[in-house]
């Protein structure tokens, strides 16, 4: 693979691209749903490719080959080259990147347990018994499990010295009861540990483990009969903390994708809208209060936006988006923190914040959060409800929505 890599960089370079770099990269997907006892999805799926990247005339063209042959790697590296000069013909600006990133090395997720070594057989009973205890509570209708495993394997450079090998593995699961009231047809869902089927981390089969879904079954199928005959949630104005999970998602979408640069500068609006963080806020938009700080941290054990190096071979690292209460950062990329610092000038960073991230070796790097969390305070979970004489505990995400530009939202519990 390494032959082939150099082999595009080299062509790429004879064929007049001034950079170049190349992603070799091997997914592995399994899925496994069972529903009131029966299997209903399993899926394993596997696929594997090379995508190569161009900058000729301060243009950037891309194309991308499931073969791996050394003439395919001719052909699309000539592609991208030929859709490189056609871009740069209309192009509004050239394509800087600042320093150049030449670093070596490997990363692999540590795990003590390897998901691909768990037997088929062992993940379904596993599944089967969440699913019993779910069921366990009369009401409960139906009861949803779900496994989850993915791996990848990349072999990154560029024509600056860059060589890079990652491999990152995520183990996820997760269990859901919907109950029916007989006599009204209300329903009611409760869900574990997360909304939206599933939790997941970037680590092995322990992940699995420690979630416990057959030890949390039975209380899952109580919690969604209890909703049946619970108060509806008192109407008006009051203070309102969040659990974990909602906090999380609330952080990811309210905080998370509006700092992404590309979104910030408009060159991306199809996947998440655009964003109300334009550059002249950095350094005085107030986020909140000043106990609010928020940092995009691809160095955090497990998260799921951790790595070794970017998808442009730029280190993982912690970037400040938000301190006391003020924005002070964006996810970037090379080129985009060198457009920021032609608007904002010394307040932008003197580097990529290693933000760039493609969704296989098909599509072309875009920036992408890495994990966008809060901060922790001094108080505890108790102290925060102590201190609040009338507010609302809200918890596991029912219903989201937010405008294009990432400002109103609301959300269910």
């Amino acid at each position: 693979m390494k032959e082939l890599t150099a082999r595009a960089l080299n062509l790429a370079q004879v064929q007049g691209a001034s950079y170049a770099d190349v992603r070799v990269v091997n997914r592995r997907t399994q899925n496994i749903n069972l529903k009131n006892g029966v299997v209903e999805g399993l899926a394993d799926n596997e696929s594997q490719g090379l995508g190569v990247r161009v900058l000729v005339d301060g243009a950037w063209g891309f194309a991308s080959s499931a073969l791996l042959s050394p003439a395919e790697v001719e052909r699309v590296t000539a592609l991208a080259v030929e859709i490189a000069r056609a871009s740069a013909l209309y192009k509004t600006r050239a394509v800087h990147l600042g320093p150049p990133v030449a670093h070596t090395g490997s990363f692999r997720t540590p795990m003590r347990i390897d998901p691909w070594q768990v037997s088929m057989e062992e993940k379904i009973d596993l599944l089967l018994q969440a699913d019993r205890g779910l069921r366990a509570t009369p009401g409960v209708r139906v009861a949803s499990s779900t496994l989850a495993f993915w791996r990848e394997n990349k072999i990154f450079a560029n024509s600056e010295g860059a060589l890079l090998e990652q491999e990152i593995v995520e183990s996820g699961g997760g269990i859901e009861a919907t109950a029916v009231d007989p006599r009204s047809g209300e329903v009611q869902k409760r869900s574990y540990p997360n909304s939206f089927g599933r939790d997941q981390r970037q680590e092995g089969w322990e992940a699995i483990l420690a979630m416990d879904l057959p030890g949390n079954a039975p209380r899952i199928g109580e919690e969604s009969v209890a909703l049946l005959a619970a108060d509806q949630c008192p109407a008006g104005v009051t203070t309102v903390i969040l659990g974990p999970t909602q906090l999380a998602l609330q952080v990811h979408e309210s905080c998370g994708h509006p700092i992404e640069l590309d979104r910030v500068f408009g060159t991306e609006a199809s996947y998440a809208g655009t964003s109300f963080l334009t550059p002249e806020k950095l350094g005085n938009f107030r986020y909140g209060s000043d106990l609010v700080n928020l940092t995009a941290d691809a160095t955090l054990p497990g998260g799921l936006g951790t790595f070794g190096w970017d998808d442009e071979g730029v280190p993982a690292q912690r970037v400040p988006i938000v301190r006391q209460g003020i924005l002070v950062g964006y996810l970037s990329s090379r080129e985009s923190v060198e457009q920021l610092r032609e608007i904002v000038g010394d307040r932008a960073p003197a580097s990529s914040g290693g933000a760039m991230r493609a969704d296989g070796w098909n599509r072309i790097p875009i920036v992408r959060m890495t994990n966008v969390n809060l901060e922790p305070g001094e108080w505890e979970l108790d102290d925060l409800i102590a201190d609040t004489d009338d507010g609302l505990y809200m918890e596991l995400n029912r219903s989201w929505s937010i405008d294009d530009k990432r400002l109103n939202f609301q959300f269910g519990t």
